[in-house]
């Protein structure tokens, strides 16, 4: 896993997003979920290509339920964008790597 790519949860989730001096995206996601998994190898290879241009941090919606509830989550994969700590976009369900990777070049 790159080291661009952060497991957040409710304890550092602000911090991580205020301090980011990069847009940052959040992958809302849950074990159990088929696109999920699907979405992770993307991620992952985003994380590693966008070194120093982005961070993409991942938040388990069972382990932290207030975070999921905070961004109004009904529906995973949830992907919020932020730039300079506001959030900017958000999509959901399952996304090709170049949908993504113009969404992150558009920040």
């Amino acid at each position: 896993m790159s080291d661009n790519l952060v497991t957040l949860t409710e304890a550092n989730f602000q911090d991580e997003i205020e301090n980011s001096m990069v847009p940052f995206v959040v992958d809302f996601w849950a074990e159990w979920c088929g696109p999920c998994k699907m979405l992770t190898p993307t991620l992952e290879a985003l994380a590693g290509e966008l070194s120093g241009k982005a961070k993409i941090g991942k938040v388990n919606v069972d382990e932290n339920p207030n975070l999921a509830a905070q961004f109004g989550v009904r529906s995973i994969p949830m992907l919020v964008f932020f730039k300079d700590g506001q959030q900017k976009d958000v999509v959901v369900g399952l996304q090709s790597k170049d949908a993504l990777l113009r969404k992150i070049e558009a920040l």
